[in-house]
């Protein structure tokens, strides 16, 4: 999928209002901007997959607050 094809999903995945979508492809978004070595970015992306998780109630929030924590961008939760 390429930068494009990313962008169209996601906004898709808001039409829908479907936040698993959304989650899978801001964590994508996000693990793209690190490969390439914007954390910036990448935290920007993650950040956005936390709170559609959170609001969803899915497992990924766990893993997405780990993440963050460790870069400094949000404090680790228990969740």
């Amino acid at each position: 999928m390429d930068r494009d094809d990313l962008d169209r999903a996601l906004l898709k995945a808001h039409e829908d209002n479907d936040h698993a979508e959304l989650v899978r492809l801001y964590t994508l978004a996000g693990d793209r901007a690190e490969e390439a070595g914007d954390i910036d970015a990448a935290c920007f992306f993650l950040t956005h997959a936390f709170v559609f998780a959170l609001e969803a109630g899915l497992p990924d929030a766990k893993e997405l607050n780990r993440r963050l924590a460790e870069r400094g961008r949000a404090h680790p939760l228990e969740l």
